[in-house]
């Protein structure tokens, strides 16, 4: 059985957590958006960073 897990992010400059479960509304992107699929044009609504400067976050 193969499932895939989404995860949260997290900005390396501000710790500012994407929970894909959420989205980012405000940011144009909808609740249950995994990560990945978020445009590569998105940046952090905290601090600004683009993509680049997120890391996958184990809780």
């Amino acid at each position: 059985m193969n499932t895939t897990v989404t995860r949260a992010w997290i900005c390396k400059v501000c710790n500012w957590i994407y929970d894909p479960e959420q989205g980012d509304p405000q940011g144009g992107i909808a609740p249950g958006t995994a990560f990945e699929d978020i445009p590569d044009d998105w940046y952090c609504p905290e601090c600004g960073v683009t993509k680049t400067d997120f890391e996958p976050l184990d809780f």
